[in-house]
């Protein structure tokens, strides 16, 4: 089934499930297309919002030791920057995406990912760095009045973990969540400068598809973007409701908010099944596309992971309606 879609389709990437015990992982398509490598199922893919899940667990493993609390308001850590965020905003309104706070990248408006360039990229290495661009965006909702998605409130939310703990975001999420969970080849790494198992992401621009170098900040933050395989999402769910993060995943994954218009739930930094107790972590931009699911009914994982806008669509689809 798999191996049609992906015919049908011209996907690009690496699809991985585990089941009971057996696992079945499979890579198509091309890492680099200028030198004609190929994914392998070792291969690194940025996922873009996908790692969301990870900035939301730095930040509730500060909230575990105290550092920062669910009632702690954006304002009492950020001072004079980002006026315009209201000073009812909290980091739970930020975990969950009912902050109302005006967004950088705002996918409520009819925003095409192809077109989209991101100011001065190569600029974008630290959380600080974004403070230009999370600026001068006015409230669209009050707070905890309704759910918004919104990108720039997990850059704030990156910024607040590192004021409140004097740890850069990146490492912060290396100590808390990918060296807990054994995440061995997940890491920050800088487009300009990818390693030969990283796959290039690519999206078409006047007829020819070209990489998206200058479409994506050069080093994620805390919105999205960091670098895994399919085999360290296995890895990470595994560890995730073992409790080896941030010990029970109860009110982690407990939902907050429905989403109709997405038929799903959301917990804290992760997406949730309507109906059934399965996480989901999912992201989509230029030249990425990438969702993860995990049934703990089942003891299901899959994973789909592409380096084209919309390569993960089609099988993930069809996964999840199995």
């Amino acid at each position: 089934m798999i191996d049609e879609i992906a015919e049908e389709s011209g996907f690009s990437g690496v699809v991985r499930i585990d089941q009971a015990g057996e696992v079945f992982a499979k890579a198509y398509g091309l890492a680099n297309r200028t030198y004609g490598i190929p994914n392998t199922v070792d291969t690194r893919f940025g996922i873009a919002s996908g790692s969301k899940g990870f900035t939301a667990l730095a930040v509730l493993s500060l909230v575990r030791e105290g550092a920062l609390a669910l009632d702690t308001t954006a304002r009492s850590l950020l001072g004079d920057d980002l006026p315009l965020i209201a000073d009812d905003v909290t980091v739970e309104h930020l975990l969950t995406h009912t902050s109302g706070i005006g967004d950088y990248l705002d996918e409520e408006s009819d925003l095409d990912v192809t077109d989209y360039v991101v100011g001065a990229v190569h600029e974008l290495t630290t959380t600080e760095a974004f403070l230009p661009l999370l600026g001068g965006h006015p409230t669209k909702f009050p707070a905890g009045s309704r759910f918004g998605y919104c990108n720039g409130g997990f850059v704030v939310l990156a910024l607040l973990a590192e004021r409140a703990s004097g740890v850069g975001y990146h490492e912060l999420v290396r100590e808390r969540v990918l060296r807990p969970a054994g995440m061995a080849r997940t890491d920050f790494l800088r487009a300009d400068e990818l390693p030969a198992d990283a796959a290039v992401g690519y999206l078409p621009l006047d007829g020819i598809d070209r990489s998206n170098i200058f479409h994506l900040p050069v080093l994620a933050t805390g919105d999205g973007g960091i670098h895994t395989t399919a085999a360290d999402m296995a890895v990470f769910w595994r560890a995730l409701y073992a409790g080896d993060i941030v010990g029970s995943v109860a009110d982690v994954l407990r939902p907050r908010i429905d989403v109709p218009a997405e038929s799903k739930r959301y917990g804290l930094g992760f997406w949730l099944d309507e109906h059934t107790d399965a996480a989901m972590l999912i992201g989509g931009d230029a030249g990425v596309s990438f969702k993860s699911r995990h049934d703990p009914q089942t003891d299901t994982t899959w994973t789909v992971l592409s380096n084209t806008s919309p390569g993960a669509w089609p099988i993930a689809r069809q996964l999840a309606s199995i």
